[in-house]
């Protein structure tokens, strides 16, 4: 969608009394979005899912954008501690049941945003994986909610070179060969051969963390 649809979109929702909200895991490509929502309402909450497992340098980046973009954050955290997130043998659950672990600090915390909301305003890009590519614009989640996607159609070219328009931050770990950054225990630097979402969960047959996922309808 280009800039224009985008605001029309959100203004008709608004104009229904939905209640919308974002979500940013804040990498580089993240911030797109984030500028233009930021343009067309800086009120709408940002919620940010903080689980505990980030690298600090996207705790960093986050709060940087945050403050150029004057955006609102809700920090999103887990409804189990890390103390009970341990499999039988007491090892944490990102090494022995990365799904698991994934929904207990990524999708759960989700839900009740979900419950809370009309509309999520979803970043996904299409070129990003297959999951994604067979997502549509707008989708039904559950609660009643509505996902929407006004990136679906944007790609790697377009994103960078809207960064480079508007001179936006980019994340610290990009210098450093990182190019998909979620939480620090299953994140890699990305290798020549490989596509982006395969730097994270290297080595297991998994792209996604549920949120695309197990959200959605």
């Amino acid at each position: 969608m280009e800039i224009p649809e985008i605001r029309k979109k959100i203004e008709q929702y608004q104009s229904e009394g939905k209640r919308l909200f974002t979500t940013s895991s804040f990498q580089t490509h993240s911030i797109p979005m984030l500028h233009i929502l930021s343009k067309i309402d800086s009120s709408i909450p940002v919620y940010f899912i903080n689980t505990g497992y980030l690298f600090p340098e996207t705790i960093s980046f986050r709060d940087e954008v945050a403050e150029q973009l004057g955006l609102r954050i809700v920090d999103l955290k887990p409804n189990t501690p890390k103390y009970m997130q341990r499999e039988a043998n007491g090892k944490l659950l990102f090494t022995t049941d990365p799904d698991h672990c994934c929904y207990l600090n990524k999708t759960q915390p989700m839900e009740s945003v979900l419950a809370s909301h009309d509309v999520w305003i979803n970043g996904v890009r299409g070129d990003q994986s297959a999951v994604r590519k067979a997502m549509k614009v707008e989708q039904p989640a559950p609660f009643d909610s509505i996902r929407f996607h006004p990136m679906l159609d944007w790609d790697n070219r377009k994103i960078f070179a809207y960064i480079k328009e508007h001179d936006l931050p980019k994340h610290p770990l990009d210098a450093k060969g990182y190019i998909s950054i979620g939480c620090e225990p299953c994140t890699r630097k990305m290798d020549l051969d490989m596509q982006e979402r395969e730097a994270r969960w290297f080595g297991l047959n998994k792209v996604e963390c549920g949120l695309h996922t197990d959200l959605i309808k």
